[in-house]
């Protein structure tokens, strides 16, 4: 690069006197030379130093003006200690000077500084101005300091600043970051001059507060003032397009920008394409990306991250190789969109690859931690999940949500909860997402101490009325027996035209064998004009099986296509098989099962042989589980099954064989369990259990209660013990079985009359159902068993299902 000097004719500029040389003694045109060498010096910090050492040479740097330049100069290079060095040497520098040096500070993000800055000039009375007030609001917008901005407003307004478009659109732009749109509109409506930031700044505003209708209120109030919109005006818009969901809109906007001839600007185009993403039009979005002129990282990004979104993951990565052979390179966005399609479709190996890529291409950040820490949660690997999430320096509420989801969606429902203490003592505050995962986590458990500690927070956190959260709360009482209390919420919410929550209301019916109950909400909610989609007919059939109400399921299942135009799926006619089959009515299932549109599933024939076992329907039942076996030989629940079909039928020799069968295949039993809440404390209780500490005064209050249930006249079903041993021993297994230890634990641990809430992994066998019945009427207390088809109230000798399950 030539010197900055070339001009100098003979000897070195140093040697000049500009106020004795004639050649230089007119100081203004010496002034604008070097002013001209600092504007094309905006690339090179040696040059600008350079000019900086001959004015200094020349006695010219005390000129504020020229000053100014430099401090600039040093700016927009990073500079800023030179920067501040020039400004320093002026004990009373003017307006000008300092807001050159506000505006360094602003550039390079040191918003701290910029307000230190602006301190000092008002405590020294310095010139404040309009440009001073405009920096220091925006440092304060994206510091977050609400205090400071508004005592610079309150200054602002004092002067009469706040009708300055410039101050006026930073004072909108402060007051919306924090959420105080109406008094932006208020500083808005009083701006006699207005020009397209403003109206920018006020309808972003509104679009980022998801005011959609008034922005829209307000581009048409613009269009009126004759202002033209501009590229960041119609993005604000079609951002409202895309909350809103309204493709017909989006498509008048996108023809509106058309005829405004912005129909190759790059940001409006990648707005589109992210528009249409949301939306789920993917066929406009690759339209408009394929014809993009030019395509810069965000416009892949916004293309990448929507095929993900929509379910398009092969999609993605077929764009992410495109964009790596074109050049563009990637960033941090693509690796995380990527991450979350992995994540979808719980492709562990490409996510595993990718994390590699991201250690080894960028730093650790909190946005690409979190998406890591979400994949391996999403497939399953806790391990690696919890070592990130261990590792990671700074944790939002997103990261622990992430953390606590994948906890609860393994199986890990406790460790869940507890880390939701543990996050609380980090001073944490849970958000609507978080809070829902732990709702779910209780209705796993059972566990409804602490389902009501979680709604409390629901209350505190001002979700209650959100439609997510009411679902998942009904959910959770439905699931821990209160279904009255499943009830209450529902009602506070049941003007919600969301059919999620009215579905989730039908299964609780359902699983407590309100079956008239359920159809009753089904009409009303007909009534209410909300349409039922293909889970509300899964809830109902489901709870017409659970209350023998065969009629009404059937005619449920033939509306589905008649009235609704709704297809029914295999699990629909899983669901009406099942409610055949445990009718009894086995010819009418295996008519259906042959004209159903498409071969029978696992599910279909898992719900015929349910009921083949329920009715000892051994041939049936043999010839369903050969099936099965062909169709899914790797499922123990099969084999377990077809062994009890022999084990009833006394076939001890093919009952051995089947076992043989799972140990060849490596295939184990699923163990019965029973969770009971005792405290702040859920018990667990295998059968036959001897761990638990208080397992001696189990023992022996279960032979107590083993007496009086046989003196009322109980006499045991030792049907249901599957194995070839002498009754003695099968009597003995029976009274191992994991809900009796429960509720034995349940009546010494609780107090007298108080209801006893047992959670139970598998269905309840016949002769526990008969013993909890007995129990409920000698010791006089409510038991209520959850199993793993739905919820029996024991009182008083009697079930809530009628024995019908």
């Amino acid at each position: 690069m030539p010197s900055p000097f070339h001009f100098i004719p003979n000897k070195p500029f140093s040697t000049y006197n500009p106020l004795k040389d004639g050649q230089f003694n007119h100081l203004p045109i010496i002034i604008d030379k070097f002013l001209s060498l600092l504007q094309g010096s905006s690339k090179n910090l040696d040059w600008v130093k350079s000019i900086h050492a001959q004015l200094i040479t020349n006695s010219l740097s005390n000129d504020q003006f020229v000053a100014t330049k430099l401090v600039k100069a040093y700016s927009d290079l990073g500079s800023l200690e030179a920067a501040r060095y020039v400004f320093d040497q002026f004990l009373q520098p003017k307006g000008l000077l300092c807001n050159a040096m506000l505006g360094g500070y602003l550039q390079n993000g040191q918003h701290r500084e910029t307000l230190d800055l602006f301190g000092l000039m008002t405590f020294r009375n310095l010139e404040v101005n309009s440009c001073s007030c405009t920096f220091a609001l925006k440092a304060c917008a994206s510091s977050l300091n609400y205090e400071m901005g508004m005592d610079i407003i309150r200054r602002a307004v004092e002067k009469g600043m706040e009708k300055n478009r410039f101050v006026g659109s930073s004072m909108i732009s402060f007051l919306l970051k924090f959420d105080k749109i109406g008094e932006a509109q208020r500083v808005f409506d009083r701006m006699p001059d207005r020009d397209v930031v403003c109206w920018n700044s006020i309808i972003g505003g509104y679009v980022q507060a998801g005011c959609f209708d008034v922005a829209f209120e307000l581009f048409f109030e613009m269009q009126s003032s004759r202002t033209k919109p501009s590229p960041i005006t119609m993005t604000s818009l079609i951002q409202a397009c895309g909350g809103i969901g309204d493709l017909k809109l989006g498509k008048c906007l996108h023809g509106c920008v058309l005829g405004l001839g912005m129909g190759n600007d790059i940001l409006v185009l990648t707005s589109f394409v992210d528009m249409y993403c949301k939306i789920g039009d993917m066929d406009s979005a690759r339209q408009v990306f394929q014809k993009m002129p030019t395509r810069n990282l965000v416009s892949w990004n916004a293309m990448i991250s929507g095929c993900v979104r929509n379910g398009l993951v092969g999609e993605s990565f077929d764009l992410f190789h495109k964009l790596v052979r074109s050049g563009c390179g990637f960033d941090l966005a693509t690796i995380v969109s990527l991450l979350q399609g992995c994540s979808k479709t719980a492709n562990l190996e490409i996510g595993k690859i990718l994390h590699g890529c991201a250690i080894r291409s960028f730093d650790s950040n909190l946005i690409l931690s979190t998406a890591i820490v979400d994949l391996y949660s999403k497939c399953g690997s806790l391990k690696q999940a919890i070592y990130v999430f261990n590792r990671m320096k700074d944790r939002n509420v997103i990261t622990w949500t992430a953390m606590l989801v994948g906890l609860a969606q393994n199986g890990h429902a406790e460790d869940a909860l507890t880390l939701f203490a543990q996050m609380q003592e980090e001073g944490i505050a849970a958000n609507s997402v978080t809070l829902v995962s732990l709702v779910h986590c209780c209705s796993h458990l059972g566990s409804l101490k602490r389902g009501r500690s979680i709604h409390a927070h629901v209350l505190r956190s001002g979700f209650a009325f959100d439609v997510v959260s009411m679902t998942a709360l009904v959910d959770m009482y439905a699931k821990c027996g209160k279904i009255n209390l499943a009830e209450r919420i529902f009602s506070n919410g049941s003007i919600s035209k969301d059919v999620v929550l009215w579905n989730s209301m039908i299964t609780g019916y359902g699983m407590h064998g309100h079956g008239y109950q359920a159809v009753s909400i089904y009409h009303k909610m007909m009534e209410e004009g909300i349409n039922p989609n293909q889970t509300t007919f899964l809830s109902l059939l489901s709870a017409c099986s659970h209350s023998k109400l065969v009629e009404q399921g059937i005619s449920l299942f033939y509306s589905m296509e008649r009235d609704h135009n709704i297809r029914p799926t295999e699990k629909h006619y899983a669901c009406l098989v099942d409610l055949l089959s445990r009718a009894g009515r086995f010819k009418e299932a295996q008519a259906l099962i042959e004209k159903m549109p498409f071969q029978p599933d696992t599910a279909v024939l898992e719900a015929l042989l349910s009921g083949c076992r329920t009715h000892k329907e051994i041939d049936l039942g043999i010839q369903t589980a050969d099936k099965l076996l062909s169709l899914d030989p790797m499922n123990p629940g099969i084999y377990i099954m077809l062994s009890n079909i022999y084990g009833e039928a006394r076939r001890w020799e093919k009952v051995d064989y089947i076992r043989s069968l799972m140990r060849k295949h490596g295939l184990k039993k699923t163990p019965g369990y029973s969770l009971i809440e005792v405290g702040n404390q859920v018990h667990a209780f295998f059968a036959g259990d001897d761990s638990h500490p208080k397992w001696e005064e189990i023992h022996h209050f279960l032979g107590s209660l083993r007496s009086a249930v046989e003196a009322s006249g109980y006499v045991p079903d030792t049907s249901c013990v599957l194995r070839d041993v002498d009754e003695q021993m099968k009597v003995r297994l029976l009274w191992g079985h994991s809900e009796r230890l429960a509720i034995a634990f349940g009546l010494l641990t609780t107090a007298a009359g108080s209801l006893i809430r047992i959670t139970k992994n598998l269905r309840v066998c016949r002769d526990c159902h008969i013993v909890s019945k007995y129990i409920s009427k000698i010791v006089n207390r409510e038991i209520i068993v959850r199993d793993a088809n739905r919820f029996h109230h024991f009182s008083n000798g009697g079930c809530s299902c009628g024995d019908y399950w």
